[in-house]
């Protein structure tokens, strides 16, 4: 049975992420996954990582649990929009404070490549955007995307990592609104 944790990280309540998230859960226990969710929103935890690698800055009891989670998974899914063309702040301060080394990756001695802690998963980003998709990518040249799927997950050794986009959000009609939905639940039931 695949182990899927789902992280929802839009700070905003009711939002169309919210659906989404709901529609691939739903998928994903209907094909038999074991599936379990972090709302970011509603857990506890200071998102500024105050002293950097230098402190110790100690883990709430919500990150450990994240931390836990992020063990047990064998597939990762982030929801969040894309803010200022990355991620909100809850989501990158999430990935601060719980991707740390001895944990996510280690560094060694006498040797600029980290050790990547946590290889076996794979991941998808489902990212929503006001800006058309297509403009995201030729203009922008997806920024949070290379710094989600390089920076972070293939650095901590997940992979592969899938990416969902969708967009513009503001413009989009009640019919292409189900069609997201459809195929969040369709990945769902695939685990991807």
């Amino acid at each position: 049975m695949k182990k899927v944790l789902v992280i929802h990280g839009h700070p905003v309540r009711d939002t169309f992420v919210d659906q989404l998230t709901n529609a691939y859960v739903t998928g994903a226990k209907s094909a038999g996954a074991e599936v379990k969710e972090l709302v970011l929103k509603s857990l506890n935890y200071d998102i500024n990582f105050r002293e950097g690698y230098r402190g110790n800055q100690e883990l709430e009891p919500d990150l450990e649990m994240a931390q836990k989670l992020i063990s047990w998974a064998d597939h990762l899914v982030f929801f969040y929009p894309n803010w200022w063309a990355t991620y909100p702040a809850l989501l990158k301060g999430f990935i601060d404070r719980t991707f740390l080394p001895g944990f996510a990756f280690s560094y060694r001695k006498n040797n600029p490549v980290a050790e990547k802690l946590l290889t076996g998963k794979s991941a998808r980003l489902v990212v929503t955007m006001d800006s058309p998709v297509w403009y995201y990518y030729l203009v922008l040249r997806a920024p949070g995307h290379h710094s989600m799927r390089r920076g972070i997950l293939h650095f901590c050794g997940i992979r592969p990592v899938r990416i969902s986009s969708l967009g513009s959000m503001r413009k989009a009609s009640e019919s292409r609104r189900k069609k997201w939905l459809g195929k969040m639940e369709y990945l769902g039931k695939k685990i991807r």
